[in-house]
């Protein structure tokens, strides 16, 4: 062998040796960055004329593992869902406060019952009447606190989904970009573990976000793929993720592919990562929760209303105004059964006018005289006939107001065989004459609507719905029109069209109560409200608004009680004695003071059995308002601990996979040492027989000179 290829043989080693040493340096240097894979470099022998004359670097790769690489993305993905899901749960489970302390917001509905319990002994006393208002007052403004709070968990997931998915655009737009420089370097046979590193560590970022797949390149890079393999990256360009949000309705997330005329829907696609989970608690877990809370707080005050409404106060009410029923008069006494009546009292609590109204029989009679037959459309009528010099009644925008003149005031005793009832409501509650709580807004969706009854809205009118797949994929939003007059069973068969309304995926039915409900179809699909012009009447409730339908209605609910503005500024107005009719006989007052009764009824409100609909994770059940918000508490505090425990499971999946990723891929300083003790002797060894090479060649030199 010449001198020549001598000196080229080692000339190769120590380039080669410096390669080595320099892939070494990399590697420790980045010991502690986080997904970083170690390069290797490949050596290979130069061959000539069958000969060695050196060695060459054949490519300088990175240690990457594809199976475990693919687990890793995979756990991550796992983790950053579950995280974000168990984070928002504990936080909305910590606004309830620990159910064993004082403070819990169900402990107060508790605090309620005991100050009304109190005020039956002594239902005189300014100190019991106003610990019962303000215990009252704080339930109503913790739930509308609450109610305010979970709202804003939800706006801060809108934002969080919003900001991830303009993360993950410039996530695939850099890992897109990346691949023309790795193709590049691979090309011209250069180093492109730089760019890799940079790109695997992109991918990781993105896998916690989204729940991709990765396909190598033959040229060089990779391709990024959704779940169901849709290229998002790497092929024909970088895709783009666009976050659709509509107020009251299922999120969506579409993705414009590069090149593409419009979007896609990617919902479906999004098996995991922090961007699915927060669209699972945006669409799912926070609006159950609200719902579930809105049905607790209204059933609380519903009873609290109904035993208000068998109370009175002493001295009575000189007026008494209803709540907004969302009804003509005429639909709204329609259905009404029993017996109930209107007495008109003096400040003493003297009987001044007795008026006796039987629904069955449609009649109605003044301090025991002959009855007069009445119906729905002659009922106001008929009542201020009754009422005379005594008083008045009037209906206005969908709401009863009674009035007595002079200082009477009024009250209601129920028939003791035969009370009146509407969708198992008395004549005063129905109507909310002297309701404890009043209400923003539309609370309580049982109309008491038959299928024969007039729906009221305006012919035209359209509502908007979508309907979503059970994963909360969009399939499809659906524009109803309100059909010219007709009744309710008309306007349901609008809404169960099966070509233009939603039959094909689900029902909407009337119950005996009159309540609105949609009965999604055997795939499990979700409706929710987009818009609704609908209008019952000119500046009546909507039928989102009359019959709640949609969880974005009902999860509002919580916030709209609060205590009756006149009871609030005086707690002598509270209703604690009950109207005894019997006592007028013997000329006795049908009202006193030191009546208890009433409070009775109200402290005995939580234990009495009601009718709470099946909302969020809670299935529709009769049992006691304590005994709804004892099943509620442990719902939350079960859903918030399931969650912690997958978000622990996930994360302990995840950590064992990045470990067994980074045993192969991640630099370990035993092995680098080894490696640059190699490359060191082989880089003396190169550099010693260029001295020789050199030492010889100056001999040769001399002895020619």
């Amino acid at each position: 062998m010449s001198l020549n290829s001598i000196m080229s043989s080692a000339t190769t080693g120590l380039m080669a040796a410096q390669t080595g040493l320099r892939a070494v340096s990399d590697n420790i240097a980045n010991v502690n960055t986080a997904g970083y894979v170690r390069k290797l470099v490949n050596q290979q022998p130069l061959i000539s004329a069958g000969l060695g004359v050196g060695v060459d670097v054949a490519k300088v790769v990175l240690a990457s593992d594809k199976f475990l690489q693919s687990a890793a993305l995979k756990a991550t993905s796992s983790a950053g869902s579950s995280g974000v899901i168990a984070d928002m749960l504990d936080r909305t489970q910590a606004e309830f406060g620990d159910p064993s302390t004082d403070s819990s917001f169900f402990t107060r509905l508790d605090n309620i019952y005991s100050a009304f319990s109190a005020a039956v002994d002594d239902p005189n006393s300014t100190v019991r009447r106003g610990t019962a208002v303000n215990q009252l007052s704080d339930f109503l403004t913790e739930s509308g606190r609450i109610s305010t709070q979970i709202k804003s968990l939800q706006d801060e997931v809108d934002s969080r989904i919003q900001a991830k998915v303009e993360r993950v655009n410039q996530l695939l737009a850099e890992i897109d970009s990346l691949n023309s420089d790795i193709t590049r370097s691979s090309v011209i046979s250069g180093d492109a573990t730089g760019s890799e590193n940079l790109q695997i560590q992109r991918i990781n970022e993105l896998s916690s976000l989204i729940d991709v797949n990765i396909q190598s390149r033959a040229q060089g890079g990779v391709v990024v793929r959704a779940s169901d393999g849709l290229p998002l990256a790497g092929q024909g360009g970088a895709a783009r993720l666009a976050f659709v949000r509509t107020p009251g309705a299922a999120g969506e997330i579409n993705v414009t592919m590069a090149g593409a005329s419009g979007p896609t829907s990617m919902r479906a696609r999004l098996t995991g990562g922090e961007i699915a989970g927060l669209l699972q608690l945006r669409d799912t877990d926070l609006p159950n929760i609200s719902a579930e809370l809105g049905e607790f707080v209204s059933g609380a005050v519903d009873e609290l209303n109904r035993a208000h409404n068998a109370a009175a106060s002493v001295p009575p009410p000189t007026t008494m105004t209803g709540r907004n029923t969302g009804l003509d008069l005429p639909t709204a006494l329609g259905g009404f059964t029993g017996k109930t009546s209107l007495a008109v009292v003096s400040q003493t609590g003297t009987l001044q006018r007795q008026i006796d109204i039987d629904f069955t029989a449609g009649t109605m009679s003044v301090d025991g005289g002959a009855a007069t037959a009445f119906t729905p459309a002659s009922f106001l009528t008929n009542l201020n006939t009754a009422l005379g010099a005594f008083g008045s009644a009037s209906f206005t925008d969908g709401a009863l107001s009674l009035s007595a003149t002079g200082t009477n005031g009024l009250a209601f005793a129920e028939d003791a065989t035969s009370p009146s009832a509407k969708t198992g409501k008395s004549f005063s509650h129905f109507f909310g004459l002297n309701d404890l709580v009043s209400t923003t807004g539309f609370a309580n969706y049982e109309t008491g609507l038959r299928p024969t009854d007039p729906h009221g809205f305006t012919a035209g009118d359209e509502i908007t719905l979508r309907i979503a797949a059970a994963d909360g994929a969009r399939i499809r939003d659906i524009n109803v029109a309100v059909p010219a007059g007709g009744t309710m069973q008309d306007l349901l068969n609008s809404l169960n069209d099966n070509t233009t309304g939603v039959g094909l995926y689900g029902q909407f039915g009337l119950d005996a109560n009159g309540q609105m409900s949609f009965t999604p179809g055997a795939a499990g699909y979700a409706m929710t409200v987009v818009s609704d012009n609908t209008e019952r009447g000119a500046g009546g409730p909507s039928i989102t608004e009359l019959f709640g339908v949609g969880e974005a209605q009902r999860g509002g609910r919580a916030e709209r009680y609060t205590v009756r503005s006149d009871i609030k500024a005086d707690s002598a107005k509270l209703g604690l004695a009950t109207l005894d009719l019997a006592q007028a006989a013997s000329g006795n007052p049908v009202l006193s003071a030191g009546d208890g009764r009433g409070a009775l009824l109200l402290a005995q409100s939580g234990g009495v059995n009601s009718r709470f609909d099946a909302v969020g994770t809670l299935s529709g059940v009769s049992m006691s308002v304590t005994r709804y918000g004892a099943e509620l508490a442990g719902s939350i505090g079960r859903r918030a601990d399931s969650a912690a425990s997958r978000q622990e499971s996930a994360q302990a999946v995840a950590e064992e996979a990045s470990a067994r990723r980074a045993s192969v891929e991640g630099v370990n300083l035993d092995e680098e040492l080894i490696a640059m003790t190699t490359y060191q002797q082989a880089f003396n060894a190169s550099a010693r027989i260029i001295q020789a090479s050199k030492d010889l060649y100056d001999i040769l030199l001399g002895m020619v000179n």
